[in-house]
């Protein structure tokens, strides 16, 4: 897992590690990225299913809940097909330009 940081967003890019050690590894330094937007970058994988997707969904939950940022960036699994409580783009501009909306949003109180 690689750690980088951009004013409040943090971003993490996956590296060897499967899904499930991903998303253990960012249990275990989540006090560290409470605060900030976060930005999980898989497009380093070429195959993603549906479950893959699915397990982020309670660090996402409880991450928005706190009213922070949680956005995947894939290119490699339909969007359709994810849940709507999970935000998943294409792009790494995408993800950037979602955290922006969802920022203005909650300055309005929306």
């Amino acid at each position: 897992m690689i750690l980088d940081q951009d004013g409040n967003i943090s971003i993490i890019t996956q590296e060897k590690a499967t899904i499930i050690e991903l998303v253990k590894k960012i249990q275990d330094v989540y006090s560290k990225l409470k605060h900030d937007n976060i930005i999980v970058n898989l497009t380093s994988l070429n195959k993603l299913t549906l479950q893959d997707i699915i397990e982020f969904l309670e660090i996402s939950n409880s991450h928005r809940a706190s009213k922070q940022s949680f956005v995947i960036v894939s290119n490699s699994i339909d969007i359709n097909d994810t849940p709507d409580e999970i935000i998943v783009v294409p792009t790494l501009q995408e993800a950037y330009d979602i955290i922006e909306m969802e920022e203005m949003e909650r300055d309005l109180g929306i």
